[in-house]
């Protein structure tokens, strides 16, 4: 099944009633043990991590950087004020020429107006010229340069050896060198597009499993929107600490799925008809399937979960083969459209727990050929939604 195992299963219940039939529910909790892209065996499961990138920063050159950031700004104070009276003086010009223009032609539209007769003047719509004048410019002087202590909250106080440290593989034991695992990481890259603030920061991975590369892939080259400003309008130190967690946490993820032992937590429900008699059937493979779910082990090549697999693979083909008795058009035939519903959220509820995407759209694609037939309840079609979102989304 995928290579997916099962922990544990925690039962809840609860039922519905269609006509004669009566289809319970059972709500299943359990863990499933995802193995990796590439396996390893158990007594190999160690590793060691080495990161590679520009980040070197201590508290002391935080504190040096900012006292040379403040000493530029003193350093081009004069020049900053300067320009700021040029630009002002430029702008006056502008202004001087904007008011005598405005003048001129209210003076004209004011000589037009006064031609006008009593009548004339009450039917203009606009009446009387009005002289609006701009606001004259006022200069904008920089205040002095204050030199303020970094805000150490922010500030990207990082080493190779940190971002080490933050590494993990999921289900092995850190320390030995059987996986061995180089990240080469750039500087987080800014870059303005169109008033927004984007960025990236590619990261190869280069993982040799007992010697051998397993994966030599650079990620995260592709940017990104951070920001709905731009580079200017933001604090570029607490967005590039920000960044480097996501690429972190991001490169965490990719390394683990390719080689680390995940458990996930997951839940799936299954129905039943409780109905004696006619349905006994479904009602055998309903304890087939559940009952060997719970046997299942998060073992790697546990003998028992074989022999469960194929015992729960029995209820599976009962329930395959009892679709084929279903009769969509007659409400009252004992395999009528509700059993078909029930019998299709089934196998595809299943498939989709255990990891089987392609064996449970093929489901879904059967369930919706017969959407004609079958009348979904709205908690159903809401149902069906989501399910359908599982599979392609995965």
């Amino acid at each position: 099944m995928n290579a997916l195992k099962l922990l544990f299963l925690i039962p809840l219940f609860y039922s519905e009633f269609s006509q004669a039939q009566r289809i319970d529910k059972e709500i299943i909790s359990f863990q499933l043990l995802k193995e990796p892209v590439f396996p390893t065996e158990l007594s190999n499961r160690n590793y060691t991590i080495t990161v590679k990138s520009p980040y070197n920063i201590t508290k002391e050159d935080v504190v040096r950087l900012s006292k040379e950031d403040y000493q530029r700004k003193v350093d081009n104070y004069q020049t900053n004020v300067e320009n700021a009276k040029y630009e002002h003086q430029e702008r006056l010009k502008d202004y001087d020429a904007e008011v005598k223009k405005l003048q001129e032609k209210y003076k004209l539209e004011s000589a037009e107006y006064s031609k006008l007769s009593a009548v004339e003047k009450i039917a203009a719509t606009n009446g009387a010229p009005v002289l609006r004048l701009p606001s004259r410019p006022i200069i904008n002087i920089p205040p002095m340069p204050v030199y303020q202590q970094p805000d150490l909250k922010d500030a990207l106080i990082v080493d190779n050896k940190i971002l080490a440290s933050q590494m993990d593989v999921t289900g092995f034991s850190k320390g030995g060198n059987y996986l061995d695992i180089v990240i080469e990481m750039e500087r987080t890259n800014f870059q303005d597009n169109q008033g927004k603030t984007f960025a990236n920061q590619p990261t190869r991975i280069i993982a040799k499993q007992g010697g051998a590369v397993k994966l030599d892939k650079t990620y995260f080259s592709d940017f990104a929107e951070i920001a709905s400003v731009p580079t200017n309008e933001i604090n570029l130190n607490a967005q590039e600490k920000r960044y480097l967690q996501r690429t972190m946490d991001r490169t965490r993820n990719i390394i683990n799925e390719n080689f680390g032992y995940q458990t996930i937590n997951s839940t799936v429900t299954l129905s039943t008809v409780k109905n004696k008699g006619e349905y006994d059937d479904l009602e055998k493979a309903y304890i087939y399937v559940t009952t060997n779910l719970k046997k299942l082990q998060a073992k790697t090549d546990y003998a028992p979960n074989k022999v469960a697999m194929e015992n729960m693979q029995k209820g599976i083909d009962i329930w395959k083969s009892a679709l084929t008795k279903v009769n969509y058009n007659d409400k009252k035939a004992p395999y009528n459209q509700k059993i078909g519903e029930y019998l299709y959220f089934n196998l595809i509820r299943l498939n989709i727990a255990l990891g089987n995407y392609q064996e449970a759209e093929k489901y879904l694609n059967e369930l919706q050929e017969h959407l004609v037939d079958i009348k979904l309840s709205y908690d159903a079609n809401l149902e069906l939604k989501r399910l359908e979102e599982k599979i392609y989304n995965n």
